[in-house]
């Protein structure tokens, strides 16, 4: 951290100096930082200060909030989804970006945040989407904090959106009386139309509980000796169908497939081998070639429920039922969460809370015996 000497002088007779510190910043490149005064004394008090900037990061907190978003999803590309990449960048591009992208680091404060909350309180978006902005913000705060460009995350001041009428909707999902009404339909069209895609893609959401895109990635040789593997899923909101890891590590898992569907399976695959002489095993259960259009499956849906004259839900609840199904009939909360393949069971409990009924029960018969 040297000091040198310069030629020139003041008009006080006093020597320029320039200052020069050497570090080593967040990525572990080197760097220097320049800057000159005059005077002897005055150079020594300017290396203290830099060096002090250095220390608490005044330097780093100087960058704007945009800076900071580019260096955060360039970091951090490869540790997601990439449609959650893309489900990321347009929560910054619409509401956090246009609002503080300008702000600098150092002057973020409550009060920042709080005006900033107001704004996207104005939009009347629903509070599930702004809570999303919020951790969306709030991560990216956390990265600042990760990387010592902030000592504390502003952000922890501010509570997150609220509505004080706002309810959470329960889960919704078939009943096995209104799945089979449901299933029936879907096989009248199926053997109608001669194709039977979608009737195979909705028996599997519901025996399995498997995730939509889930079943859009799977092939035929993720089944073996009667289990169901599922490592892959495949999104359609970005331009071209993309192929990942699925929601999580936890959601990589293997299950025993029931009997109903281990003979739709089978039949399905005897009618595929028939149509297509080319079969392999690594096409797509359901499309072969190609995983079936997200829109066309939501127009079956519609179209089963109304033959089968029952409510329609949608394509994520066939993934409600599956577990409503399971707990109701008293099935360990343990096998629920690995069936669904949640991270843990305090999620499956969090989730389907409402549908334990019998164990609130269970738990007043035994404390009633209690006098």
């Amino acid at each position: 951290m040297p000091i040198y000497k310069q030629k020139e002088r003041n008009k006080d007779g006093l020597y320029k100096y320039k200052v020069r510190i050497n570090y080593t910043d967040a990525y572990g490149k080197y760097k220097q930082m320049t800057r000159t005064t005059y005077g002897l004394a005055e150079a020594k008090a300017l290396e203290l200060q830099l060096l002090s900037q250095l220390s608490s990061k005044e330097v780093d907190s100087s960058i704007t909030l945009q800076k900071l978003y580019d260096e955060y999803t360039r970091n951090t590309k490869y540790d997601i989804r990439q449609s959650s990449i893309e489900t990321r960048k347009t929560i910054f591009d619409h509401h956090i970006l246009p609002y503080l992208g300008k702000v600098k680091l150092s002057n973020l404060n409550v009060k920042i945040l709080t005006e900033w909350k107001n704004e996207i309180n104005e939009k009347n978006l629903a509070l599930r989407t702004r809570k999303n902005i919020y951790a969306n913000l709030r991560a990216c705060l956390n990265y600042a904090v990760k990387m010592e460009y902030l000592s504390t995350s502003p952000l922890t001041k501010v509570d997150n959106f609220r509505d004080a009428y706002h309810q959470d909707k329960n889960v919704d999902f078939y009943t096995p009386e209104e799945f089979l009404k449901f299933k029936a339909a879907a096989l009248a069209t199926a053997e109608k139309n001669d194709y039977f895609d979608y009737y195979v893609f909705f028996c599997i959401a519901y025996y399995t509980g498997a995730r939509k895109g889930e079943i859009h990635a799977l092939r035929w040789n993720c089944i073996k000796n009667n289990q169901l593997s599922i490592s892959k899923s495949i999104t359609q909101k970005l331009k071209e169908d993309t192929e990942t890891p699925p929601k999580n590590k936890s959601s990589i898992r293997t299950m025993r497939i029931p009997l109903p569907l281990t003979n739709i399976l089978n039949e399905h695959k005897k009618r595929q081998q028939k149509a297509i002489p080319s079969w392999t095993s690594n096409g797509f259960i359901c499309g072969y070639y190609r995983c079936l259009r997200d829109s066309n499956i939501e127009l079956e849906n519609q179209r089963y429920a109304q033959a089968a004259g029952i409510k329609k839900i949608r394509i994520h609840d066939f993934r409600h039922s599956h577990a409503s199904l399971l707990i109701n009939n008293n099935i360990n909360p343990l096998d629920v969460a690995h069936r669904l393949g949640h991270s843990n069971v305090s999620q499956t409990l969090k989730t389907y809370s409402h549908l334990f009924p019998k164990e609130t029960e269970k738990a007043i018969a035994v404390l009633n015996k209690i006098v």
